[in-house]
């Protein structure tokens, strides 16, 4: 692997380029989001203008995330988002413009891990995509205990408030706190809804 294909980790090693597929129906933008993502280190493995073709890219190319323009022609970026999601293919971030605030929470109704308002600045677009795919990996982990998309979220919702109780009292960052639950879970045989429901009782603590 060559520095062409892999981005800088925060200790100075290599690690391999998170590959994304964008969703945008203005051919601009659409333009400006590639680069903008390719200097910041990502790879942009697919393009689509509307969302029955980010569905199938991403079905294709299994990035590691989409961004999805919400507005779209035909199939829209709520619906690709719905349909990625409930096929556990990649984390979605949703692009919204600031007068479509209100669907935001449409948006993560769905399952849509993180957004960003349009005109989008890089360094709102980078925290998005990394907190997006760090939540996906997260729900993934905890998806075997939970089958229906409702119940995933739950999940994800008591972990949330698990980890922020460990990063608040504990001094843990984020990343610890869930290697922390998880590993509990694997060592006590527990799941991590019954883990992180301890941490909440006040019950567990490391």
């Amino acid at each position: 692997m060559t520095t062409d294909d892999a981005s800088v980790r925060p200790d100075g090693g290599l690690a391999k380029a998170l590959r994304l597929v964008i969703a945008e129906d203005e051919a601009i933008i659409r333009l400006d989001l590639r680069e903008t993502l390719e200097a910041e280190g990502y790879e942009v493995v697919g393009e689509a203008s509307d969302g029955a073709e980010a569905i199938r890219l991403v079905s294709e190319l299994e990035p590691d995330a989409a961004i999805l323009d919400i507005k779209m022609p035909g199939t829209d970026g709520m619906e690709a988002a719905r349909e990625i999601i409930g096929a556990k293919q990649a984390a979605v971030v949703i692009l919204t413009a600031f007068s479509q605030r209100d669907l935001i929470e449409q948006a993560r109704d769905v399952g849509a891990l993180a957004y960003v308002v349009k005109p989008f600045h890089r360094n709102e677009l980078v925290p998005a995509i990394e907190l997006a795919i760090a939540r996906f990996r997260e729900l993934a982990a905890a998806s075997a205990e939970a089958e229906s998309l409702a119940e995933q979220l739950e999940v994800r919702k008591v972990v949330d408030r698990a980890k922020g109780i460990l990063m608040d009292q504990c001094s843990m960052t984020e990343q610890d706190s869930f290697r922390f639950l998880q590993t509990k879970a694997m060592s006590s045989r527990l799941s991590m809804m019954q883990i992180a429901s301890q941490v909440l009782d006040g019950d567990l603590r490391p």
